[in-house]
């Protein structure tokens, strides 16, 4: 694990969009790139900072970490915040890659939406989040399929619940997590930088963003 420290917030989220869109212009010498990006609020201004950026967008798909089972019209939703924040100006015409179908359950959803991900793989450039206990993507600590989402084999997608979760979520599996070019994960405050500390000297059924944190670059401010 690599630790960036820096002395904002603000220098935060605009270092770490800069390092995202070099990554991206890296990987955009081929013939598309991937990024994967976390849902909640921390990494709007991250995603306010890389929609202006000067990229070839059209070549570029996106595709969210984890989403709850709920449509775009809740407030809830991941895939709503990802096209108020990100996928808009440059990055307007970027391919949201969909992680949420109008079915009942993500179960009913889970064929259709991985077939959709797979010609995606592997994510170029990782953006995670990490909860106060330790989770990342909607890998929780406690979740009913945990050991099922973090094995070898495991597919590209699956469903989870956990009671930290509140909804049921659909998650990226930690081998897709592991497989991605590179891996960031931003943190801030001095919880946050705590819990880190812990999920070193725990395995990962306990703190699952273990599974990432051997080949991540974490990038925290106070």
């Amino acid at each position: 694990m690599k630790l960036q420290v820096y002395p904002s917030r603000d220098g935060l989220m605009q270092g770490l969009a800069a390092v995202i869109a070099g990554e991206l212009r890296l990987a955009l010498r081929g013939a598309r790139a991937t990024l994967s990006v976390p849902g909640g609020t921390t990494p709007g201004p991250v995603f306010d900072a890389l929609s202006g950026e000067d990229l070839d967008w059209a070549r570029v798909s996106v595709l969210l970490n984890d989403e709850r089972w709920v449509g775009e019209d809740s407030p809830r939703s991941n895939t709503r915040l990802l096209r108020a924040r990100l996928l808009r100006g440059r990055a307007a015409v970027a391919e949201l890659v969909p992680l949420y179908l109008p079915v009942e359950t993500p179960e009913q959803g889970l064929e259709v939406l991985s077939a959709g991900i797979s010609p995606h793989l592997p994510i170029s450039v990782l953006l995670l989040g990490m909860g106060g206990d330790m989770h990342t993507a909607s890998l929780f600590p406690g979740a009913d399929r945990l050991a099922e989402a973090m094995a070898a084999d495991a597919p590209i997608l699956m469903a989870l619940r956990a009671e930290a979760a509140g909804e049921a979520r659909i998650t990226l599996t930690a081998r897709v997590l592991k497989a991605a070019i590179h891996t960031h994960i931003l943190i801030t405050g001095a919880d946050k930088r705590a819990a880190l500390e812990r999920a070193l000297q725990l395995p990962a059924r306990d703190a699952p963003v273990r599974v990432v944190l051997d080949h991540a670059t974490v990038h925290w401010a106070e």
